[in-house]
């Protein structure tokens, strides 16, 4: 691990879902989804441990055959549909503190993120060690404006901001949105002000063919579609 800094990885994988049924180990392209994200946090090098916080036997036993740690398993009070993902962390980074453990660095990152890889892990990691910022926030851009957004009212459209109505769209300030597959941070940072996106926090922006939010049957199809395209684009970019 040439590269290895004091960093966590913690992969948030409760064994609970509602939309989606047993979803963090749910085959994605023959594959559980989670080993995606456990795989690419093992290859970066860049962690000191790779663990896996669930309440899920199942789900705890897949992680150690894949390599990653669980050390101890997430309790009930973050394991309920109402716990924060910043809930999470505090409880697991607490805990490695009553083992006598601690970490300069930590990496949230999520069990359904596919198109999470060792590459944009490193990048990640970099960016944030080589700047000030307390947290690093991987976004996309909103294929459309906002600016130009309509709404509903007593049934009928009208826009949103009028005032942007014929403004080119090149003319606009791009929006992002979090990209929904891991957050980078500080953890004195964290500790101190116990949120995810800090009072200094750096973007890492992401293409849009790299982003999919599952939490739907037909997010989990698309997704493998796009995550089949991205692949193959990747390799006929590497042969030219």
């Amino acid at each position: 691990m040439k590269n290895c800094k004091n960093a966590l990885a913690v992969i948030t994988a409760r064994g609970g879902s509602k939309r989606i049924p047993r979803k963090n180990i749910k085959p994605f392209l023959g594959k559980p989804v989670i080993l995606y994200s456990i795989q690419a946090a093992l290859s970066s090098g860049i962690f000191r441990e790779v663990m896996v916080s669930t309440d899920d036997e199942e789900i705890a036993a897949l992680a150690r055959d894949a390599g990653a740690a669980v050390p101890f398993l997430r309790s009930a009070d973050t394991a309920n549909d109402y716990a924060t993902t910043t809930d999470v962390m505090l409880e697991v980074l607490e805990s490695y503190r009553k083992l006598g453990r601690s970490f300069d660095y930590a990496c949230c990152l999520y069990p359904t993120a596919p198109f999470v890889s060792a590459d944009k892990l490193i990048k990640a990691m970099d960016m944030l060690s080589c700047s000030d910022a307390d947290s690093l926030l991987p976004v996309v851009r909103f294929s459309f404006p906002p600016q130009r957004s309509v709404v509903i009212q007593n049934g009928l459209l009208s826009f949103r901001w009028p005032e942007h109505m014929f403004t080119r769209s090149q003319d606009l300030q791009p929006f992002y949105h979090d990209a929904g597959q891991f957050y980078f941070f500080r953890t004195d940072s964290f500790l101190k002000q116990r949120r995810l996106v800090m009072d200094k926090t750096i973007p890492m922006e992401l293409p849009e063919l790299e982003v999919q939010d599952i939490d739907t049957e037909n997010d989990w199809e698309i997704a493998e579609v796009k995550y089949q395209v991205a692949n193959r684009s990747a390799s006929e970019n590497r042969n030219q």
